[in-house]
């Protein structure tokens, strides 16, 4: 296998000494180069996780599921998300399933607690346990469901890899991306098929489908409804709200992807060791060395719990 050279890209500094250390790679490219680099991936593959959901979602449009099921803006961006389980994201969720005519037994991507930390404590204290809808990827299964209602698919084997609609979704994604090769497949933590691919690929695929007008629903739904995308402290929501015209979708395993759809470039972010915290201030540097944003909230500042400032968290970017 080919050696990757990452780049260290975030330092902890508490009251002089370094305590933390986060290395990985930032790709800038538009649709036919890659433009700047920080750290060398020697063009190896990484897997999408979530930020497969978009390119996924392309389908919903290809088939005109949107228009059959007569989705809302709301339920469009349900299907592209990593959302964090709150209410507005639980009743979209079941909102979008009663349309397909489908019981929640048949959704595959298994139970987690909210990723909100917000609606844990209320569902905590309401003695409520999680279920099916809370899991993030709930919106992608709606999804995958409705296109086999459509089009008279098994829906109890959906998540399969030689289904119709996985071996659909893996040409779909190799024609967005730009993808001349077979690259590793692996399943996802929600139990689909997911696929990997250079992080230059990525990113080609992002502006190959938020810079198509054929795909403008899914752009707009991202640009017009970032809460439903991720939800409290989420990234990719953070990025969408305090900016203008920038898509961001974060993915398991220290990625983010983020698109300008008015100067049709867009970068990804790798983190080797998948801390969030390390992506999220990673991504913000970037998009302010670019100037793409320049107000994305972000306490830099290491504190005790009793608020005391004790260091600072900077970037070499």
């Amino acid at each position: 296998m080919t050696e990757t050279y990452p780049e260290k890209l975030v330092k902890y500094i508490r009251d002089g000494l370094v305590e933390q250390e986060h290395f990985g790679f930032v790709v800038l490219c538009n649709r036919e180069k890659i433009i700047g680099t920080t750290g060398e991936t020697n063009n190896c593959p990484f897997y999408l996780r979530s930020c497969a959901k978009p390119l996924q979602a392309s389908l919903l449009i290809d088939f005109g599921m949107d228009k059959f099921f007569n989705m809302t803006e709301d339920e469009i961006a349900l299907c592209c998300a990593s959302h964090a389980g709150e209410e507005i994201h639980t009743e979209t969720a079941q909102g979008l399933l009663k349309k397909i005519g489908l019981e929640p037994n048949t959704l595959k991507c298994g139970l987690h607690k909210p990723l909100s930390k917000t609606e844990q404590k209320k569902m905590l204290l309401n003695g409520e346990l999680e279920n099916v809808f809370h899991n993030n990827c709930s919106g992608k299964h709606i999804m995958m469901l409705g296109l086999c209602v459509m089009n008279g698919w098994d829906i109890l084997t959906y998540d399969d890899i030689n289904h119709p609609l996985q071996k659909l979704i893996k040409q779909k994604i190799y024609e967005l991306c730009e993808i001349k090769q077979n690259y590793p497949v692996t399943s996802d933590g929600c139990g689909v098929p997911i696929h990997s691919m250079p992080l230059f690929n990525m990113v080609k695929g992002y502006l190959n489908l938020f810079c198509n007008p054929v795909y403008e629903k899914l752009t707009h739904a991202f640009l017009n409804k970032p809460y439903i995308i991720g939800g409290e402290d989420r990234t990719d929501t953070k990025i969408i709200e305090n900016s203008k015209n920038i898509i961001a979708k974060v993915g398991a395993g220290g990625l983010c992807i983020v698109v300008n759809t008015e100067k049709e470039e867009g970068f990804a972010v790798k983190i080797c060791d998948s801390d969030m915290k390390a992506r999220e201030i990673v991504v913000i540097d970037t998009l302010k060395n670019l100037r793409w944003a320049e107000n994305i909230p972000f306490d830099r500042t290491i504190k005790t719990i009793h608020g005391k400032v004790v260091g600072e968290i900077i970037t070499k970017l």
